[in-house]
Order: structure tokens, then C-alpha cells, then sequence
């Protein structure tokens, strides 16, 4: 099975299990690591960024323009920052490295 690494805010690294098929997000809740996800993967919120490491970032798949657009929104945007929902794991991307931001800005709280 593919493996991964999440790298905290502070630094701490946690290298996971990362079955095929399942997006980075999905991998970061199985193996209870805080990378919020509002939209539960929808594509409709920035909530789940991360920052790829510059070795891993050439390896995947193109950012399609709805993900650009949700990416403008994150906080702590990076030239190799991507949607943890749309990192979707495979053999090829064993190993792959992410970086979690300091933090996130949620655009889907309910603002009263």
C-alpha cells in the first residue's frame, strides 16, 4: 500500500498508510490528522489545502480551474499549494509529501 507524509504547522512528521483511490483529505481523516475539510470534499471551500512538497508537485495531475479558483481562497498560498480532496492517491504518488498551513480560512461558516 502507498505510503505518505503530512508535515504539521509545527513540523512533526506522520508517515500513513495511503490506499489507492482515496484523496489526500480522505487519508488525512482515517489517520486522524487535523485537515479540516468543510465541504467534505466538494470542491467548494479551501479548507482542505496543503502545501506539496516541490519533488511530489510535478508528479500530479494538472490543477483543473475550479481548483485554481479555491485555491485563490487559501490561506498561506504557496507555488505548490493544492486541494488535499483533489490529490487523489496511486502507486506513482508512494511517498508523496504534504505540508499542512498554519492555518485555513473557512468561507463556509455560517456568518450571523
Amino acid at each position: 500500500m502507498p505510503k505518505m507524509t503530512f508535515i504539521a504547522p509545527d513540523g512533526t512528521r506522520k508517515e500513513v498508510e495511503a490506499a489507492e483511490g482515496l484523496s489526500v483529505l480522505e487519508v488525512a481523516h482515517r489517520n486522524k490528522i487535523e485537515l479540516e475539510g468543510a465541504c467534505e470534499g466538494s470542491l467548494a471551500c479551501s479548507t482542505c489545502h496543503v502545501v506539496v512538497a516541490k519533488d511530489w508537485y510535478d508528479k500530479l495531475a494538472p490543477a483543473t480551474e475550479d481548483e485554481e479558483d479555491m485555491l485563490d481562497l487559501a490561506f498561506g498560498l504557496t507555488s505548490t499549494s493544492r486541494l488535499g480532496c483533489q490529490i487523489i492517491m496511486s502507486k506513482e504518488l508512494d511517498g508523496l509529501t504534504v505540508t499542512l498551513p498554519a492555518a485555513t480560512r473557512n468561507m463556509m461558516v455560517d456568518k450571523k
